[in-house]
């Protein structure tokens, strides 16, 4: 099962990036930071500013692992690959246990049914995160603390605290719930540890990397303006807002009562009968507290985290009720019903449909124009042709205020629409991109390349007769 989830997961998004549907970011950045641990220094990525240090913008220096795998691969499918072993790694401890507590049909309907879960499949279809680790580490320590193997439980969750900043919290409750089932001294070091953890990453090292002193999203808590193009219009306004409001504040507006309702249905919602569900809470807090719409609802890779969660939590409460036969079936015909009802929303759905076998003819002439580009020179581009070249040259995004001045070659799909704009993907306009191309051309650029939409400048050099544009196509 993991086998043939991997081919999946690795199809769909290995697909996509060969269609160009994948963008700066994230897939960029996560690409910039791996290279720079390939290259035995600390990350920095030019798509979120001139030599920033990504130590100050997430901490999750669990990257560095990937590394090795990218020395030998340098390319962006590595990370693609790499997220897809890990998300069908997942499924193997959660499919065990409950084929060990309820039985081969429970093993294979429950690990078919997290596998192919909707929070995974969004993950899947956007690019790349750090969080990709979070899933086996989380299948793993809960499996184990459903099985009462609590010091397992401990170990698998500590390095969580090397994924991402905020998972410190997710190791808190892990540690306070291993208190609760018996083993006090080891739930209280492990929350201890996670409260630590987060701390740590939060006051210290964020702070101490980060360019403006502080740790990068606070705002999002505090200023319902700060969510940028995913501030929504009458949004709570921040983390103080929302508890003042309590419960109502939590789950309004509508897409955090969608999001909430769709992370349990898979489950029927029999995952809120185990105390395991309460390590989704850091999670959901922090999402629905966010001024920025973009967290609340059921795009991109947020509720990645909170997949192994609740399947861990449908599997304990099975056993806890002692659930069998008839009954036992009729969960998981359930459980299986409301998968596949909502799959075909979700990016797995693409491997069945033909368009996605289907090369554009735009792709192909940018993926000509892209070799024109040499190795090791800087370059801005377009959101979307960002991790097309960030295995090779130093890639910033065309338009961004941080990018590195004056690059060697520029890059543009001219053919973006205006919907499609934004921060912090295309930071520019229709109307400004053209003025910005324009002035680029009448400021020491000259137009290498124009076709179907793509436009490609290099820069002039003082040396006479060291570049020699190639015809236009």
């Amino acid at each position: 099962m993991a086998g043939a989830l991997f081919v999946m997961y690795a199809a769909v998004s290995l697909r996509l990036h060969q269609h160009m549907l994948t963008s700066s970011y994230d897939l960029g950045i996560f690409q910039q930071v791996v290279r720079s641990y390939a290259e035995g220094h600390l990350p920095v990525s030019e798509v979120k500013g001139q030599d920033f240090p990504v130590l100050g913008d997430h901490f999750s220096p669990i990257l560095a692992l990937v590394a090795p795998f990218y020395r030998v691969w340098q390319r962006a499918e590595t990370l693609l690959a790499v997220q897809a072993a890990l998300l069908a790694v997942s499924v193997v401890p959660l499919a065990l246990w409950a084929r060990r507590a309820l039985g081969s049909l429970a093993g294979a309907a429950i690990g078919a049914c997290y596998g192919l879960s909707w929070g995974i499949a969004s993950a899947v279809g956007y690019d790349f995160h750090e969080v990709a680790f979070a899933a086996p580490l989380l299948a793993l320590s809960l499996t184990a603390l459903g099985n009462g193997r609590l010091t397992a439980a401990a170990c698998w969750a500590l390095p969580l605290l090397l994924v991402k900043e905020d998972l410190g919290l997710t190791v808190l409750v892990i540690g306070l719930v291993i208190a609760r089932r018996g083993n006090r001294r080891l739930g209280t070091l492990t929350a201890v540890a996670g409260l630590a953890g987060t701390a740590l990453a939060l006051f210290v090292v964020l702070p101490a990397f980060n360019p403006g002193g502080s740790f990068a999203y606070w705002s999002l808590l505090q200023d319902p303006a700060a969510g940028g193009q995913g501030a929504a219009e009458g949004s709570a306004g921040g983390l103080l807002d929302v508890l003042h409001q309590g419960t109502i504040g939590l789950l309004t507006p509508l897409p955090k009562v969608t999001t909430f309702v769709l992370v349990l249905a898979p489950t029927l919602f029999l995952a809120m009968r185990s105390p395991l569900l309460w390590v989704a809470l850091p999670t959901l807090v922090w999402r629905f507290a966010s001024s920025n719409s973009l967290h609340w609802g059921t795009s991109f890779h947020y509720s990645l985290v909170l997949m192994p969660i609740v399947f861990a939590a449908f599997v304990d409460a099975l056993v806890r009720r002692g659930t069998s036969g008839r009954g036992l079936r009729r969960y998981l015909a359930g459980s299986a019903a409301i998968t596949l009802v909502i799959l075909p929303s979700f990016p797995l759905f693409q491997l069945a449909q033909p368009e996605t076998w289907r090369t554009d003819s735009r792709i192909t002439v940018a993926r000509r124009l892209i070799a024109m580009i040499p190795d090791g020179v800087t370059v801005q581009a377009s959101d979307h042709l960002v991790p097309q070249l960030a295995d090779r040259t130093s890639v910033g995004l065309y338009g961004s205020p941080g990018s590195r001045p004056d690059p060697q070659w520029i890059m543009v799909d001219t053919e973006v629409p205006d919907e499609q704009r934004g921060w912090p993907g295309q930071p520019l306009s229709v109307e400004a991109e053209q003025q910005s191309l324009t002035a680029n051309l009448g400021n020491g650029y000259d137009l290498v390349a124009l076709q179907d939409g793509y436009m490609l400048l290099h820069r002039r050099t003082t040396t006479r007769g060291s570049y020699q544009p190639p015809t236009t196509p």
